[in-house]
């Protein structure tokens, strides 16, 4: 008798490291929307921290109110700077100052758990780029199950997919979560979800304020590539 078949268990992933996923494309291992996603994985730590109780956000300052390390490589060293500083910083200003590293711990988690591999190569025999194409879809395939069932179906979201929601939302980031869907029947129910009451005041007030500090970033940046590009 044979006992019954049980789906692989999913790789724990962070918001930041599903933010990546998605934005990676499967066969070349290409980014895409890189301007927008980049600050919106440095956003999902201020979130990864306000759901474990680490900060939260006042007046759009971030305070920390537990500065125990967490055991993740990013987020203790976020927390680390958060708590270092001698006064509140705003969340649009962490988002940014943070963005770098935490672009890089999420490829570097995504790497460490088997979910992409990296490949560099030469463009034009000159120029040295990394690529991380999927070794293993299972991850990516979860969350974007997770987002069909949320956002298109109307299922009742977890508190962390609903994070995510809200950071693709602020991040203006719909059509990489859903390519094929009715563009605004996804902004719709999005901007329902973020702004539903699914979560602790806490977590919900840094969301809030990485979503609004997350449309800034992006209005600039866009901004700023029309100007450099015309």
């Amino acid at each position: 008798m044979h006992s019954p078949m049980h789906p692989p268990a999913e790789t724990p992933t962070t918001l930041g490291e599903q933010l990546l996923l998605l934005s990676l494309d499967d066969e070349s291992g290409a980014a895409k929307e890189s301007a927008k996603v980049t600050p919106a994985i440095s956003a999902a730590l201020l979130v990864e921290l306000a759901l474990a109780d680490r900060i939260d956000v006042t007046d759009d300052k971030v305070t920390v109110v537990d500065a125990t390390p967490l055991g993740d490589p990013a987020l203790d060293a976020a927390i680390a700077d958060i708590a270092g500083r001698d006064e509140p910083g705003r969340a649009r200003d962490w988002i940014t100052r943070l963005k770098t590293d935490a672009a890089a711990w999420a490829n570097q988690g995504l790497i460490e758990k088997g979910l992409v591999r990296e490949e560099k190569k030469k463009v034009l025999g000159l120029f040295s780029v990394r690529r991380y194409p999927e070794a293993d879809g299972s991850a990516e395939a979860a969350v974007r199950q997770r987002l069909d069932e949320v956002v298109l179906r109307g299922a009742a979201p977890d508190e962390r997919t609903a994070c995510l929601v809200a950071l693709l939302h602020g991040a203006k980031l719909h059509r990489l979560a859903f390519p094929d869907a009715d563009a605004r029947a996804v902004r719709e129910a999005m901007e329902a979800i973020s702004h539903g009451r699914w979560s602790a005041t806490a977590v919900r007030e840094v969301v809030r304020a990485a979503e609004e500090a997350l449309a800034v970033i992006v209005a600039v940046t866009a901004a700023t590539t029309i100007t450099t590009g015309s």
